[in-house]
């Protein structure tokens, strides 16, 4: 199995373990209160349901292959905005404080290297 393939799996097992595990199943209440903290409380609950079933689409997408370079593209922007607004707004409630944007970094840098440089068939029109 190619580097590519081991590094999509994996970027893909986040996004689906962070949307269903830890939004939708709620069994990470911290994201919830992330999204309280910078939301409101009113609608908290609903609205980490819907990012965590937007980060199960994204799984989904990446696994279609479906214009793979817009895709990684807004993987970076969503995983840069999220981290920049968590660390602004609510440092406290983050698992690795401060830290936390040097694992976003890293997490980018990843996506970026796998579809911009391994992936040898970019599927920009399929």
């Amino acid at each position: 199995m190619s580097i590519h393939k081991i590094l999509t799996f994996l970027i893909t097992t986040v996004w689906f373990v962070n949307g269903l595990y830890c939004k939708v199943l709620d069994f990470v209440p911290r994201h919830r209160e992330i999204v309280a903290s910078i939301l409101g409380e009113e609608y908290a609950r609903e609205l980490t349901i819907l990012i965590g079933i937007s980060e199960i689409v994204m799984a989904i997408w990446i696994l279609s292959k479906f214009k793979s370079r817009l895709n990684a593209i807004l993987q970076i922007s969503i995983v840069g905005l999220m981290n920049l607004l968590e660390f602004m707004f609510v440092l406290d409630l983050l698992l690795w404080g401060k830290f936390n944007l040097l694992f976003a970094i890293g997490f980018m840098a990843i996506v970026y290297y796998n579809e911009f440089v391994l992936n040898p068939n970019p599927t920009e029109n399929a």
